[in-house]
């Protein structure tokens, strides 16, 4: 793998460097200084949040344990990387600078956050400075240029082959964890069980992973994030959902998958559909499509989902128009990924930035953008029996049209949700967690 990276990594540095020259020049500014981060401590304590790096740096190098490292570009020059190794017996101290990576950057290793100053621009007024606010060192800080911001974000949307490769990595440590989660899920096993199942084939910790694990059964599916684990397994387990993922330099996966437990065979009707559906959606993942547009076709077809399994007793397009629809799926079909779960730019407008819309009734879309080939957006429809959304329907009038003794019958399964992550390309969409697990 570190071969095929290798051999990616210089047309995607380049990709980088033309597209912060762009924007450095959009903002005004002569240098793009971009700081790892610097760990947060908790209230009153001297115990450290786990560390979560800048992700503008983490894209220009596969490094994401780095604190007080910098990154800066000057057009026409090489990057620099400021590689803080500091001197502590404390804490484990980043091993110095090597991989496919190095030959491409000039590396100054210091070995306190201070020295860094001796390596960055003396103008700080001519930098576009990118990070957090406590990214700063002596009288630096970061600035955050919307014009630049706005210009790298919208163009994070296209992948480089070098990221595409990494997300590939990314979905097969998904898949091979999740295959351990859903035999652990066989066998028993209780939420925590079957947490740390993953945890062992995925080869991460909690604080590596991209997200916390949503690991529900029965009717805990229906919390859309339940991160709870109950340590003892249901007397019965109905139904299985579990929404994970797996990092692989930086580079996230976003998996979910429903199983039904023993016995459970109308549930399994029901994922079968959701399933048929999520594929149909997938199809969709084109050129031109417009993203906002398939989140509401997929309200339409999976209304008819519920009116041909007898939940609901009315026209898709009136479930859809009066919000029924929203009752059962009340999220978004997806959003953007790559070096952050839900990535950025999703509702971008154009390289200077500006906001599309959300289709009205649907806030909780996080992607209204036209896909475009190097894209790569979750597609995750779900369908679930929430008591608090289904006791607001039964004082609507649409009530008469629900068949209330079977949406009853069924919320002790909680919900399905099915997520795959898909490459836009210029022919058909590469669903890269399918790929995954056809693979192990």
């Amino acid at each position: 793998m570190s071969d095929l990276l290798a051999k990616l990594y210089p047309d995607h540095l380049r990709t980088l460097q033309q597209r912060a020259d762009t924007a450095l020049a959009r903002g005004g500014f002569d240098h793009l200084l971009v700081a790892a981060g610097t760990p947060r401590y908790q209230f009153l304590d001297d115990r450290p949040y786990p560390f979560a790096i800048n992700p503008h740096f983490k894209h220009w190098l596969p490094l994401t344990k780095t604190p007080g490292s910098w990154l800066v570009h000057t057009p026409g020059r090489r990057p620099k990387v400021i590689y803080l190794q500091p001197r502590d017996y404390w804490h484990v101290v980043p091993e110095a600078p090597a991989g496919y990576w190095v030959e491409h950057c000039d590396i100054v290793i210091v070995r306190e956050p201070a020295e860094a100053l001796a390596h960055l621009p003396k103008d700080f007024a001519r930098c576009a400075i990118l990070g957090e606010d406590n990214a700063g060192v002596g009288e630096l800080r970061p600035n955050n240029p919307e014009a630049v911001l706005a210009y790298l974000h919208y163009h994070r949307a296209y992948k480089t082959d070098h990221e595409l490769a990494m997300m590939r990595v990314a979905s097969k440590l998904g898949a091979r964890a999740h295959r351990a989660a859903e035999a652990a899920f066989r066998a028993g096993e209780s939420e925590y069980g079957i947490h740390m199942a993953y945890l062992g084939a995925v080869h991460e910790t909690e604080s590596e992973l991209p997200y916390s694990n949503i690991i529900a059964l029965n009717q805990h599916g229906a919390v859309l994030h339940y991160t709870d684990l109950n340590r003892a397994p249901p007397t019965h387990a109905q139904s299985f959902l579990i929404d994970a993922g797996a990092n692989f330099h930086g580079y996230a996966s976003d998996i979910t998958r429903t199983y039904a437990g023993a016995d459970a065979d109308e549930f399994q009707a029901l994922i079968d559909a959701v399933d048929g559906a999520q594929r149909s959606f997938v199809e969709k993942v084109r050129k031109g499509q417009d993203y906002a547009a398939l989140h509401v076709h997929a309200h339409h077809v999976l209304a008819l989902v519920l009116r041909d399994q007898d939940f609901i007793r009315m026209t898709p397009e009136s479930a859809v128009e009066s919000g029924v629809s929203g009752v059962f799926f009340p999220h978004g079909l997806g959003h953007m990924i790559g070096l952050q779960v839900h990535d950025v730019g999703g509702f971008q407008k154009d390289e200077s930035g500006g906001t599309i819309l959300k289709p009205p009734g649907h806030p909780y879309l996080r992607l209204t953008r036209k896909l475009e080939p190097r894209m790569v957006t979750t597609i995750e429809p779900g369908i679930y029996f929430i008591d608090m959304l289904l006791a607001e329907l039964k004082a609507k009038a649409q009530a008469k049209d629900i068949n209330w003794d079977k949406v009853d019958r069924f919320r002790r399964y909680g919900g399905i949700r099915i997520e795959d992550d898909v490459v836009c390309t210029d022919t058909a969409p590469e669903n890269l967690t399918r790929d995954a697990f056809a693979s192990i």
